[in-house]
């Protein structure tokens, strides 16, 4: 292997896995990525379970019936992480005890002893995620090493309903918060694991200009889709803070929910900021991800998040009772139109070209291109409009009252203090103090503040003591690799002062609450009482994160991969994924889940990927 995917104290590389799995099935996994994957071997596979695309009704359907066992599943699994992670780069670390809690979930099972929805399915962690059985990076090599001395509550959760921890993934290096402009870094990239590709054309991006070894198709940020996408675990835990979630869903074709801040708990992840930071689940279908929501989701709040107060869960966390085919009928959803859909040119500015988005977020630099991002302005390209008309005239046929256009007021507004695209959020060297007038810092305040606050957490266990050495180890190892791209992020976070810039900072938090919240999705939503918004792609991400609402998204059509500028004559890009996005008010998750469960119910358009049959 070329590229480090664990220390040996915490992990196991891709090549002792296949050596595992070819000792316990009797047969060798394929190892080429070019290869087909290796029939997987053993009593199941006479009964043609397989996993690929297999969801987890499906695989807990087959257990039950004893069609299939958890070690036989997590037996395909790694082969299919042999066959093609070398290509795709999706994991930073596999869990070397995988077989065996596989294992100890069939001797469960069999003594009639079952955790919870996911016993026995696979299940993986952005590498921001802690675990004291594999380490926790956040792609960043100064925490290459890392053994955090607790679980984050999240993951006691999954394990506690059955999961099995298969692998902590790929990600955008500390969740993209460390390279913005003059050099921003590529959306799932981090120093550890390199560069992730997207499974529906796992190409470099051949334009001399981005030439760097970055994806021709993007893969979203600064969570990763892929090893989903791919097959090569049922689903993943993501985390956002303004589109984490939702990018790579809509660029792997994925299913996922983004939560109101505060469903699940953020303690024991790797921090931006309390303010906007939530997990979430991203799987291929919306029963999935409702599955694992429940199971991610406490019974009770957590001591140690005061956030998780806001919303609570329904009896037994129970999510799939709100999947209803019907759910559509007399809903009430928005379509806001100016900016989203549209071009639109708000007071001074200038309108962007079609099929990009505008305003700075947490994946400001994660490669948004045409409509994959999180903000707004352009409008969208010939095909994503095509896109999503035909999404509403399904949503018409399924019964649904569509208020066309429900506008967001703030979006509208002509007086530029109060006009949600003129109020980006300040990023890189183009935001540093002296040139932040006219953006938020919440998200720079709050990495400093909530940061260091993680990093006392560790205790002993922590390689460093503060955001400063962190930057400082940085500097020191760059010819490492340690900030390939710079550290702009990181540097704009330092040089708040949590104490003295704190006026400015609830300032402008009580800006982005009003001009998303309050003048934003509320006004549109109580106006019209409406159920929900309809946005493209992950495009509501940034005005949705601001107030911490929740979004779910369903994988819907394949559009061109067009962008500016184009790929060299001769470069057949392949079409990228673009799905359908339902946004509402704070803890709206049950309505969110009906709606978009009965949309998906009725376009069933998500495919395979063809380069991982």
């Amino acid at each position: 292997m070329k590229r480090l995917l664990s220390s040996a104290a915490v992990a196991v590389s891709i090549a002792t896995l296949i050596t595992t799995v070819t000792a316990q099935t009797g047969k060798p996994a394929a190892t080429s990525a070019g290869a087909t994957p290796a029939k997987a071997a053993g009593p199941s596979a006479s009964k043609n379970f397989t996993v690929v695309e297999a969801t987890i009704p499906e695989m807990q359907a087959a257990l039950k019936a004893g069609r299939v066992t958890s070690t036989e599943i997590v037996r395909q699994y790694l082969q299919r992480i042999g066959t093609y992670e070398d290509r795709l780069h999706a994991a930073i670390t596999v869990n070397p005890k995988a077989l065996e809690l596989a294992a100890e979930r069939d001797r469960e099972r069999a003594a009639g002893r079952i955790r919870g929805p996911l016993h026995g399915i696979p299940i993986a962690l952005k590498d921001n995620v802690q675990t004291t059985f594999m380490r926790t990076t956040g792609g960043a090599l100064a925490f290459e090493n890392l053994v955090p001395p607790y679980d984050a509550t999240l993951t006691k959760n999954l394990i506690d309903a059955g999961a099995i921890i298969i692998a902590k993934t790929g990600l955008s290096e500390l969740a993209n918060w460390v390279a913005g402009a003059p050099t921003p870094m590529p959306a799932n990239y981090n120093a550890v694991g390199g560069q992730g590709y997207n499974p529906y054309d796992p190409r470099k991006d051949p334009r001399d200009a981005t030439f760097d070894g970055r994806p021709a198709l993007q893969t979203g940020g600064s969570s990763s889709g892929v090893g989903t996408a791919a097959n090569f675990w049922a689903g993943n835990v993501g985390s956002e803070t303004s589109g984490s979630i939702l990018s790579p869903s809509n660029q792997n074709m994925l299913a996922a929910i983004k939560p109101t801040v505060g469903r699940i708990s953020r303690y024991g992840v790797i921090p931006i900021t309390a303010d906007q930071d939530t997990a979430g689940p991203m799987a291929k279908s919306v029963s999935d991800v409702a599955i694992m929501f429940g199971a991610l989701e406490s019974p009770s709040p957590d001591p140690n998040d005061p956030a998780t107060r806001l919303c609570t869960p329904p009896p037994g966390r129970d999510y799939t009772r709100f999947l209803h085919k019907e759910g559509l009928k007399g809903a009430r959803i928005g379509i806001p139109r100016a900016s989203f859909y549209d071009a639109f040119t708000p007071p001074g500015g200038e309108p962007a070209p079609a099929g990009t988005t505008t305003g700075a977020t947490a994946e400001a630099g994660r490669g948004r291109g045409r409509g994959a991002g999180g903000g707004g302005g352009g409008g969208l390209a010939a095909d994503q409009k095509q896109a999503m008309e035909e999404a509403i005239a399904v949503l018409k046929a399924q019964g649904a009252i569509i208020v066309d256009p429900a506008n967001i007021p703030s979006v509208v507004d002509p007086d530029p203090k109060n006009n949600f695209l003129r109020w980006g959020q300040c990023s890189g060297v183009t935001n540093a103090k002296g040139k932040d007038e006219d953006c938020s810092v919440v998200l720079k305040y709050g990495m400093k503040r909530d940061f260091n606050a993680w990093l006392k957490s560790l205790g002993a266990a922590a390689p460093l003591q503060s955001l400063t050495e962190l930057r400082e180890w940085n500097t020191r190892h760059a010819n490492a690799g340690a900030i390939k791209y710079g550290q702009s992020q990181l540097d704009i976070s330092d040089e708040m002062d949590v104490e003295r810039d704190r006026a400015r900072y609830e300032a402008d938090r009580a800006k982005d609450i009003r001009l998303a919240g309050t003048h934003g999705i509320d006004e549109v939503m109580k106006a019209e009482r409406l159920d929900a918004l309809l946005f493209p792609g992950a495009n509501g991400a940034a005005i949705a994160a601001k107030p911490g609402y929740p979004t779910v998204i369903v994988p819907y059509a394949l559009v061109a991969n067009a962008p500016t500028p184009a790929f060299p004559a001769g470069f057949d890009a392949r079409p990228a994924p673009f799905g359908v996005s339902f946004t509402g008010m704070a803890c709206s998750e049950p309505k969110l889940l009906e709606l978009a469960y009965a949309f998906e119910q009725a376009t069933k358009r998500r495919v395979a990927p063809a380069s991982t049959p």
